[in-house]
């Protein structure tokens, strides 16, 4: 039997898996990743009769061809997600956890599913995810100092800000590779202490969004703000997490992103108002290659004639 773990290279799938093998280890688990943005990643599994297959924060609809290819080869599929999912398939051998509300993340989830055994690794994710009344909800029982959660938080923003990017050579650190950084640390604090790999992230991302900080804004008004940012890996880098960080700044406003592409094409993160919290799935489907959640979402590769409808098709959404 092969016990394969498929999740995202995010801070929400590295943690949702970090509980998951805290709780269930398995060190000869295959394990399946990428940048963000990659989620058609069951593409990747090849599992069979008696196989164990874990997918952890990759949309279910994206990926729903697969699965039914896994189940029809005979593996068992467990199947933890908050992203768009579409009809869930009915199998003996699915078993789904999926919720698509604006304040659940899949670390959450996991959470739930564990009893609570890791809970500060999902407050951790939950910050990555910019969801910060579900974060502060979750860490409540930990009674933790204000210096601590803000840790937690800094912790979550640096996981998320290593998974975006086209490719891993993207990445400061491989998403398979912080996971397993991150697997020895039943507390995450002794991760931020101790974590020669906390400190690379950290100096990353204190340059990356100083640059990103100096870019002009193609367009903003009380409602809407398009940011146009460069072909360059730190823009790459930082598109989400700056997106994030304007949101919480901004919460009556909605944020487009747009990252040129080498190719011509355009990589876009949209962030809903953190006041509703909605829509940003909805408008990313209309266009090619578009995807997320209600109050986060992208387009992994906007054709160029596209792009001012986009904005136009943006700006309605939220003006």
């Amino acid at each position: 039997m092969r016990v394969i773990d498929v999740f995202n290279g995010d801070a929400d799938g590295i943690c949702a898996l970090h509980q998951l093998r805290l709780a269930e280890p398995c060190a000869e688990a295959e394990l399946v990743t990428g940048v963000k943005r990659d989620i058609a990643l069951l593409g990747r599994v090849r599992a069979g009769k008696g196989d164990r297959v874990t997918v952890l924060d990759i949309s279910l609809d994206k990926n729903r061809e697969d699965v039914r290819r896994l189940l029809d080869n005979g593996a068992h599929v467990r199947y933890f997600d908050h992203h768009f999912a579409g009809e869930i398939p009915q199998h003996a051998a699915l078993e789904a956890h999926i919720d698509t509300a604006p304040d659940v993340c899949t670390s959450l989830l996991v959470s739930a599913y564990l009893q609570h055994r890791y809970r500060a690794w999902a407050v951790v994710a939950a910050f990555g995810d910019n969801m910060f009344d579900a974060a502060l909800a979750a860490a409540r029982p930990l009674a933790l100092t204000a210096a601590e959660l803000k840790q937690l938080e800094r912790l979550g923003t640096l996981l998320n800000y290593n998974g975006y990017g086209v490719t891993v050579e993207d990445l400061h650190v491989h998403p398979a590779d912080l996971y397993r950084a991150l697997s020895p640390y039943t507390d995450p604090l002794a991760f931020v202490a101790e974590s020669p790999t906390y400190r690379l992230l950290a100096d990353g991302y204190a340059a990356d969004m100083a640059l990103a900080g100096a870019q002009p804004l193609l367009q903003a008004d009380d409602a809407t703000a398009v940011i146009m940012l460069p072909d360059a890996a730190w823009a790459r880098r930082v598109s989400g997490v700056f997106g994030n960080a304007l949101a919480r700044q901004y919460p009556a406003r909605a944020h487009a992103l747009i990252t040129a592409l080498a190719d011509g094409c355009y990589r876009v993160s949209v962030r809903a108002p953190l006041n509703t919290k909605t829509g940003a799935d909805e408008l990313c489907m209309r266009f090619p290659t578009g995807g997320g959640r209600k109050a986060a979402a992208g387009i992994n590769a906007l054709p160029a004639d596209m792009l001012d409808r986009f904005i136009d098709a943006f700006r309605a959404q939220y003006g």
